[in-house]
């Protein structure tokens, strides 16, 4: 099953998709235009890779520090991707990993395994 990670917190709106060995990724402008068609932008970058939302298996958040906008689309999108699809999601900060060096974005799903992130929890930093 496929992991997607989703980071729309820092200058620009991240997803990858890790399947086995491979990973694919996009980025987007960090704007409201964007923002507001994250679920369009998603569901395109799924497509470009021959997938679909059902095509996942857990989802992987970050849920900041960073922009109040990016975190609050990003995770009202997956909690509804959640609430109809049933996928479960886990919601991480960069700050949940400190002491781990060379941190990627394709070791998330161990790093979050590793360090016990509880699935379907958000607990949001957001920065003034």
């Amino acid at each position: 099953m496929n992991n997607l990670i989703i980071d729309a917190v820092k200058d620009k709106i991240f997803f990858m998709i890790i399947n086995n060995n491979n990973t694919y990724s996009v980025t987007h402008e960090n704007s409201k235009k964007n923002y507001e068609k994250l679920i369009i932008l998603l569901t395109d970058f799924l497509k470009n890779k021959n997938l679909e939302i059902s095509d996942v298996g857990l989802i992987y958040i970050n849920r900041g520090p960073g922009s109040f906008a990016g975190i609050r689309n990003s995770l009202s999108t997956i909690k509804a991707i959640h609430m109809i699809k049933k996928i479960d999601y886990f919601c991480f900060s960069f700050k949940d990993f400190e002491g781990e060096n060379d941190i990627k974005y394709e070791n998330i799903p161990h790093l979050c395994s590793k360090f016990k992130l509880k699935k379907n929890l958000i607990k949001p930093y957001y920065i003034s």
